[in-house]
């Protein structure tokens, strides 16, 4: 082999350096340049299976990205590399016959190798090491047939790297795109599995699958966090019905941001591994994977920082996957518990409003009973006793303490609750009324009756 020729292929990676003749100076020299290739390239055809082999083992010495795929199926790469350089070498001799079949094959390749994760840097890689290959073998056929015409392959040479470069381009297209596929269904099928995680509809055969795709323990401990806007507040974007969305939160300081709803920010002392966001018709929720001491969630709800007009609430504790559906219903009712204005909610601490806002009709049909006969008085006296009556047991029943809270005087305090009294026929120092005025108080905050 001349040297001359020898340096211009030497490296794997490119062409040799030769450039095209403008198409006015083609001239016979050009054609003859054409026919030594098809020359040259109907013995490769002949030699195919040669070739794939020593193709094949340069992709196992030389690329570890294939290094796996052969070593997983020899046979079905063997195949892939034969077919494609099949119709490689094919379009360089007939390519109106081969070109559609090459781009094809192409394609198919990229988009396989996009499955099985190989990267896409090593696929281009092995595309350039057979363009290398068969070049140098043209070259080599040529010269060991009549060396005084490897000088005319010169001519070819940019057309043969061009269709080694047209190649790539076809093979990163295919394997971008099929990568955008393969996100979609993976973004596509957790997004699935966090909303019947949520809804409860999660089969137990999938529970396995499902911890294995989100990286959680099947038997872990989880609580639900429920967050939306108040009225003031941005609304949720997402409509009853519409496109659902999973994402992760950041890791290291964590800082986790629905979509619909304000920024809220989990302390960076909480120890779950990722937090799953879910949007709702009416709030997005998240999986809290628990792995702390029993007061884990109210440090939690103690250091959640949510901006002003946002309702955060944090249902109990549950055990396992299978419970998440019960832990997004509790943090369902917890959310239903917080103030309207916004503010954060740890079920666990406020279990009777749980109870109230569990059952709606059962609440108000309580206040109206214990609070009803308020109603006939004026609207400004009645608020004066409403607001003593929920100070006083907010002070733990202290006359003192809720006359210092309301800016008056204990026996002011003591004289608007036995007022109230009078007025409801409730005794306000027997257990069962207290409990039972509680209870309507949180009603009418809560329902609004």
């Amino acid at each position: 082999m001349p040297q001359l020729v020898r340096s211009r292929i030497g490296a794997p990676y490119g062409p040799p350096a030769a450039t095209p003749l403008p198409q006015r100076l083609r001239s016979l020299a050009d054609r003859e340049a054409v026919d030594v290739l098809h020359r040259a390239a109907r013995v490769l055809v002949a030699g195919l299976p040669a070739l794939t082999d020593r193709l094949v083992e340069a992709l196992y010495e030389q690329e570890p990205g294939y290094r796996a795929a052969i070593d997983a199926d020899r046979a079905e790469v063997w195949q892939e590399v034969h077919h494609s350089l099949r119709h490689n070498v094919g379009s360089l001799i007939r390519p109106r016959e081969f070109r559609e079949a090459a781009h094809r094959a192409s394609r198919g390749i990229g988009e396989i190798r996009a499955e099985q994760g190989v990267p896409l840097d090593a696929v281009l890689h092995a595309f350039r090491m057979g363009g290398a290959m068969v070049w140098q073998d043209l070259v080599d056929e040529t010269a060991r047939r009549d060396p005084d015409d490897v000088r005319l392959l010169v001519h070819v040479a940019a057309d043969v790297w061009n269709f080694v470069d047209e190649h790539c381009g076809i093979v990163a297209d295919a394997y971008r795109q099929a990568e955008r596929r393969l996100s979609w269904r993976r973004e596509n099928r957790q997004r699935l599995m966090v909303a019947a995680l949520l809804d409860g509809t999660a089969r137990i055969a999938d529970l396995a699958e499902a911890a294995a795709m989100l990286g959680l323990p099947e038997q872990g401990r989880y609580a639900v966090l429920a967050v939306a806007a108040t009225g003031r507040g941005r609304q949720p974007a997402v409509a009853a019905g519409g496109p659902q969305r999973t994402r992760h939160a950041e890791q290291g300081p964590r800082s986790a941001q629905p979509a619909a709803c304000p920024p809220l920010t989990l302390p960076s002392s909480f120890p779950g591994a990722a937090v799953l966001w879910h949007p709702g018709p009416d709030a997005e929720f998240a999986i809290l994977p628990l792995t702390g001491p029993p007061g884990e969630l109210s440090a939690l709800a103690a250091e959640l920082t949510a901006p002003a007009g946002t309702r955060a609430a944090i249902g109990s504790a549950v055990e396992g996957l299978a419970a998440l559906g019960d832990a997004r219903r509790l943090a369902e009712t917890a959310l239903r518990a917080c103030p309207a204005s916004g503010g954060t909610v740890l079920l666990d601490e406020h279990l009777p409003d749980a109870l109230v806002v569990s059952s709606p009709a059962l609440g108000s049909a309580l206040a109206d009973r214990v609070l009803g006969p308020l109603d006939r008085l004026d609207p400004a006296d009645r608020d004066v006793i409403v607001e003593t009556l929920t100070a006083w047991l907010d002070a733990d029943g202290s006359a003192q303490r809720a006359g210092a809270r309301l800016y008056c005087h204990r026996n002011t305090v003591l004289n608007r609750l036995r007022r109230f009294e009078q007025l409801t026929g409730r005794c306000l120092t027997r257990p069962r009324d207290a409990v039972e005025v509680s209870l309507a108080l949180a009603a009418r905050r809560l329902l609004g009756t």
